[in-house]
């Protein structure tokens, strides 16, 4: 069993991150090939910079034209929205993984906690609510049936008995009803009109070289599995289970067990110093090329933002281990009580995550407004803060903006290098 320094197992899966080398020139084929290779990028509604999936492609490719993002999902629709590790923008290639979830949901195999038995019970209860609400049902396909791809105020509430929950979805029946259409498969997506999703039938949204194969479940798992683990890099069962189509991976030990015992995945021990990280750790057995380069001192590290929903983050406890940075969103935090900001994101300086810059664009005057900026302990070099003034000028780019206000509180040995 081979053994690498945890050092090696960081610098591996931030270069399956594509977070590594030169940037690449903006392009529909140079984000669709990061985001085959992310698996997903995650949608989320706060936009006090960007949105986050536009921030993980940015992070990746640089500063970039959003339409070839756009034009990947609604003109030649490589690209699709689905539920992946959430609500996410996903590889049209893969379509079959998501035709084997959408048909589990349907048929009231797992839901919100995944295909668990929590999941099943969360099923069986949106599967009994739809059908008390049929007529809703009935009359919202008929109209896009009839009149084409429509936004949800297109439709009537014509509920009998409203969604009941505890959050922001309570008693929102037409949303609801569209959100679950979509994920048993027979809404998707169809586009975007000023922020508002169109909802159209999947016939008339895929193209028609989607694939069409039919796998059996274990061969699903074992493909998910694979993608999982060639974005994380090098993980353990819980971080496959945890990525990509999370909680969803039936029977993973055995899917684990069949890809080792066919050469395509291997364990490695990741050693921190004298002491192993636990548990068991794979590793792609494609990979080992790039294992040998990075131990080889071949690497070319860069210093980039991160979106709280990043990829290579998103797993707070694998982020944590990996890394020793402790990340917690604040967005829900009263203002007096947060220590790094509404919206901080992490710095990525070659393989460690050395500041948090709290950011916020102005759209009116056209100006990033950096609010705030907290240096991880001994991170505080100066070269280290000229590498985070470049990613800062990136992303200043990539918004267009025409100026950088640091406003907030920024330690004093760093403002003088940032606003130089």
């Amino acid at each position: 069993m081979r053994t690498i320094s945890a050092t090696t197992a960081r610098r591996l899966a931030i270069t399956r991150q594509r977070l590594v080398g030169q940037t690449s020139k903006s392009s529909a084929d140079s984000i669709f090939d990061v985001v085959k290779d992310l698996g997903f990028l995650q949608l989320d509604p706060t936009n006090v910079v960007a949105p986050s999936h536009q921030l993980v492609v940015f992070s990746r490719v640089g500063p970039y034209q959003p339409k070839h993002l756009e034009t990947l999902l609604w003109d030649e629709r490589r690209l699709f929205e689905s539920w992946a590790h959430a609500a996410s923008i996903v590889v049209t290639e893969h379509y079959p993984i998501y035709r084997w979830i959408m048909h589990r949901v349907a048929t009231g195999k797992g839901f919100w906690h995944g295909f668990t038995t929590s999941g099943e019970r969360q099923s069986q209860r949106v599967l009994a609510w739809m059908k008390a609400n049929d007529a809703l049902r009935r009359s919202m396909m008929r109209q896009i049936r009839e009149r084409g791809p429509l936004p949800s105020r297109a439709f009537e509430d014509r509920s009998t008995g409203a969604w009941r929950s505890s959050g922001w979805n309570n008693g929102r029946n037409v949303g609801m009803m569209l959100f679950y259409l979509q994920m048993m498969g027979q809404l998707m997506v169809a586009g975007r009109s000023g922020g508002q999703k169109l909802w159209d039938r999947p016939e008339r949204c895929l193209p028609t070289w989607t694939p069409k194969t039919r796998l059996g479940e274990p061969a699903i798992v074992r493909w998910a599995a694979e993608i999982s683990l060639r974005a994380l890099g090098v993980a353990s069962p819980t971080d496959i289970r945890e990525h990509f189509i999370r909680w969803k991976y039936v029977n993973l030990p055995a899917a684990l067990a069949f890809l080792e015992k066919q050469g395509r995945i291997e364990q490695v021990t990741v050693r921190d110093g004298d002491r192993p990280w636990p548990g068991t750790w794979y590793v792609h057995a494609d990979d080992h090329v790039i294992l040998d380069r990075i131990e080889a001192d071949s690497w070319s590290p860069r210093t980039t933002l991160l979106s709280p929903f990043d990829n290579l983050i998103i797993d707070r406890r694998r982020t944590r281990l990996m890394f020793g940075f402790d990340y917690t969103m604040e967005i829900y935090v009263p203002a007096a009580k947060r220590r790094y900001g509404y919206y901080a994101m992490p710095v990525l300086h070659e393989d460690r995550l050395v500041a948090r810059i709290d950011p916020a664009f102005n759209r009116d005057k056209m100006q990033l407004s950096v609010r705030g900026v907290s240096v991880e302990p001994g991170r505080d070099d100066l070269q280290v803060a000229r590498a985070t003034r470049g990613a800062i000028a990136g992303l200043a780019t990539f918004l267009g903006a025409r100026a950088i206000d640091y406003d907030g509180k920024v330690p004093s040995r760093w403002r003088r290098v940032l606003s130089a």
